[in-house]
């Protein structure tokens, strides 16, 4: 390490140290959401309800039913009661990344996949 090196380590230590992500994870283990996104330029919305061990969700007039097992207050993991393919046999594995107000961002993805996705939930009420 050269000089430089060792002089502006602790100036990216404070920088990094001040910076603090909301995880408010609890306030979003219950309640009715929303979650947008597009897919090839369309806007799509779904909609689920979730508790402590359920999760429904309401996608172009679909309804399922999945269970929930946390594994902490920001992570749990989502298997179909009925699934109807292989595919939704699968579990997905959903981690909150950070909160802010009524919203949190996350990633999500077939558990044990290294690929994952993003996207923000909005939650309408408890």
């Amino acid at each position: 390490m050269n000089i430089k090196s060792i002089l502006l380590l602790p100036l990216l230590l404070l920088v990094v140290s001040c910076y603090n992500v909301e995880h408010n994870c609890k306030d979003f283990k219950t309640g009715k959401f929303s979650f947008e996104y597009e897919v090839d330029g369309v806007k799509k919305t779904t909609m689920f309800e979730r508790n402590d061990s359920i999760e429904i969700e309401t996608f172009e007039g679909k309804t399922d039913t999945a269970s929930i097992r946390w594994v902490n207050d920001c992570e749990y993991i989502l298997k179909k009661l009925y699934p109807k393919n292989m595919a939704e046999e699968k579990a997905i594995a959903m981690k909150i990344l950070s909160t802010s107000g009524n919203t949190y961002t996350f990633e999500f993805g077939m558990v044990g996949a290294a690929q994952k996705q993003k996207g923000i939930v909005t939650k309408l009420s408890e």
